[in-house]
């Protein structure tokens, strides 16, 4: 049972239920949970009242550059192991222009008429039409950093990826970056069939402002996920036998790097066994020209047969927000082991250009990124542990784990061992380090 919505969750089903026993034992516990929380919250408002008094100050207040600032960072509760949800979503509403255009969004009420502000237990039975992900995300952005609670419930958001992304049904460990991508698709695939009462020709209009002239369609027409987070690969493939090239775009919202392995035995960034990995060594790891193994021969036009070939990649177009996904899980014989290794990556700076297919076409000021998030893997495998992640807003750095959100500083986030990494595109011009 869901202590906050007391909804009932049935292992069998698979679903959250609404049947009782005979006796009504399930409702028996829900009053009885509602009487503990109403008799602890009597007993503990004198309390509570003196704490808020002379602890306000310091738990939510904070002195930067000689004048005292709020802090309004709100966390967001576990439901039972989804610690890889939150780490996601604190981590995308720190992406300014991405949250930003969610919450502009005109609010709708799904529910109405009779059942209108009543508290609601979601069943299967409710069926997958009365719900939309992009209403859920968008009052999941507005809760946070309002200041107005220590944490937020996504359970209405997670009853909607329920519905709509079966393979994240249940309370099982789930992978951060798989999340991360399914989230994204629905999110693009919903924008383009229209929602809360907007025409999809509105919708279009709206996300060509943020695409400008230069797109990344993927799936159709091109939306505010695209506009932000779609960039385009090229693939150059080459027969080594008669030297036919083979070119190929493909749109991307996010670029998948392998940690290369002469360094995956180097645990720490003090460990002194050789150099540390660095960012860079990955980038240029993924796009190495390489030669394909016998596994992967390329199908040549010109010889008519499977060849052995090289392949290489380049950055076509660059995106407004870079994601950076480490590949820190991979499978060995029948397990799926962490790769632990620490990647040294830059707080600001990242220089993307030499990477790029054609970056005499780009300013050097567009092929700059600073780091906005970081979602950290705590644990050994991807079935187990726990997720966190940095943010920085408004300058300040901060911890998000679940329900609990602290200060840190960049030292303690530099440290971190990268699971992924979201840069943002520089704008203004401003000297600094480059990677």
């Amino acid at each position: 049972m869901d202590c906050s919505s007391y909804s009932t969750y049935c292992y069998r089903c698979d679903d959250f239920v609404v049947n009782d026993t005979k006796l009504g034992l399930v409702q028996k516990v829900r009053e009885h949970l509602q009487n503990l929380e109403n008799s602890a919250f009597t007993a503990d408002r004198h309390r509570k009242r003196k704490l808020l008094e002379n602890s306000s100050l310091n738990s939510k207040l904070l002195k930067v550059n000689g004048s005292t600032a709020a802090i309004c960072a709100t966390g967001l509760r576990n439901l039972g192991n989804t610690c890889f949800m939150n780490a996601i979503l604190q981590s995308l509403s720190n992406i300014e222009q991405f949250c930003c255009y969610f919450k502009e969004l005109p609010a709708v009420e799904l529910r109405n008429g009779k059942t209108a502000g009543r508290r609601t237990y979601h069943t299967r039975s409710q069926g997958d039409n009365n719900v939309s992900l992009v209403e859920e995300f968008r009052k999941t952005l507005c809760a946070l950093w309002q200041g107005s609670q220590t944490a937020f419930s996504p359970e209405s958001l997670f009853y909607v990826v329920w519905k709509i992304m079966p393979n994240f049904r249940g309370y099982q460990q789930q992978d951060a970056h798989e999340f991360m991508r399914y989230l994204l698709d629905h999110l693009h695939l919903e924008l383009q069939g229209g929602f809360n009462g907007v025409s999809r020709s509105a919708i279009l209009q709206e996300n060509s402002a943020l695409s400008a002239s230069n797109k990344c369609c993927i799936n159709g027409a091109s939306t505010v996920v695209t506009a932000i987070f779609g960039g385009i690969l090229q693939n150059e493939v080459n027969c080594l036998i008669c030297g036919t090239e083979s070119r190929k775009f493909d749109p991307f919202l996010d670029l998948s790097l392998d940690i290369p392995s002469q360094f995956r035995n180097k645990r720490s960034k003090n460990q002194e066994n050789g150099p540390v990995c660095s960012l860079r060594d990955c980038l240029r790891s993924f796009t190495d020209l390489e030669e394909l193994d016998e596994t992967e021969l390329y199908m040549c036009h010109k010889c008519k047969k499977k060849q052995k070939s090289t392949k290489k990649f380049w950055i076509q177009k660059l995106p407004k927000v870079l994601c950076l996904h480490l590949k820190r899980f991979h499978w060995t014989a029948y397990l799926r082991n962490k790769v632990d290794t620490y990647v040294e990556f830059p707080l600001r700076g990242l220089d993307m250009k030499c990477y790029l297919l054609e970056p005499e076409n780009r300013g050097p000021e567009h092929c700059l990124y600073d780091l906005a998030a970081v979602v950290v893997h705590h644990g050994s495998g991807v079935g187990s542990g726990h997720y966190t992640a940095y943010a920085t807003h408004e300058g300040r750095w901060f911890h998000f784990n679940d329900s609990t959100v602290t200060l840190t500083d960049e030292d303690t986030v530099v440290k971190a061992k990268a699971y992924i990494l979201f840069y943002v595109e520089r704008q203004a011009k401003a000297g600094s380090d480059k990677l």
